[in-house]
């Protein structure tokens, strides 16, 4: 990993956390860890949503729902793959056998997860400041860069157009099939109550973008 972090231009401090931070589930079962990616994953969402909502409210002047529609964009699953293909994070990734047949190493929500759980480390093991640095480094170049768009954020979408009529919509998990290496997740998504649309993903995350696409195909505004 070391020329990863060089890329980065980080001095790690625990290492440990950058092992967990690439070890998918299917191998931490098969090789009895204790942990895998989902926590750090879990945390580095967060402190990239805030690193660029921070970053847009000191750099653009668009109000709350188009600054939210930028942010989006940026951090959507389609985004983070690119984010982890440019760097060569799924090089670093460790999967289960079973996974890695099935092309574990590539699959979108894997490789998009870890760029999340790698976010998760550098902000445990070296502080906001230096994740910051890190997520601007990476990300700026392409919110800059008027010739790339990333757009899969439909559930971005369908709030607002929900919004426009003063609708109400949630959504909900329905069903939830596989072993924990390779699960596939199905939502509804309820626009007033009514089910307007259901996906399919390998995370909730793209169930709920699925869904709200199907939706956004229904519902008649």
């Amino acid at each position: 990993m070391d020329k990863l972090f060089e890329k980065l231009n980080i001095t790690p401090k625990n290492l440990n956390l950058y092992n967990i931070a690439f070890s998918h589930s299917s191998y931490a079962n098969e090789h009895k860890a204790k942990k895998d990616y989902e926590r750090l994953e879990f945390l580095g969402d967060a402190v990239l949503d805030l690193v660029v909502a921070d970053y847009l409210y000191r750099n653009h002047n668009d109000n709350e729902g188009e600054m939210t529609k930028i942010r989006a964009s940026y951090v959507c699953e389609n985004a983070l793959y690119e984010y982890s293909m440019s760097l060569g994070l799924n090089n670093y990734i460790k999967v289960g056998h079973g996974e890695e047949v099935s092309g574990g190493k590539f699959k979108k929500a894997i490789v998009a997860d870890i760029f999340e759980a790698l976010m998760g480390a550098i902000y445990l093991d070296l502080g906001y400041a230096t994740v910051k640095r890190v997520i601007l480094n990476i990300i700026v170049p392409y919110i800059t860069n008027p010739n790339v768009v990333f757009f899969s954020d439909y559930k971005s979408a369908l709030q607002e157009a929900v919004q426009t009529t003063k609708k109400s919509l949630y959504y909900e998990l329905i069903e939830e099939q596989g072993p924990p290496h390779d699960k596939v997740f199905k939502m509804q998504v309820r626009v007033d109550g009514i089910i307007y649309g259901e996906g399919k993903g390998n995370s909730k995350k793209e169930a709920e973008q699925q869904a709200a696409k199907s939706a956004l195909e229904k519902l008649a505004i």
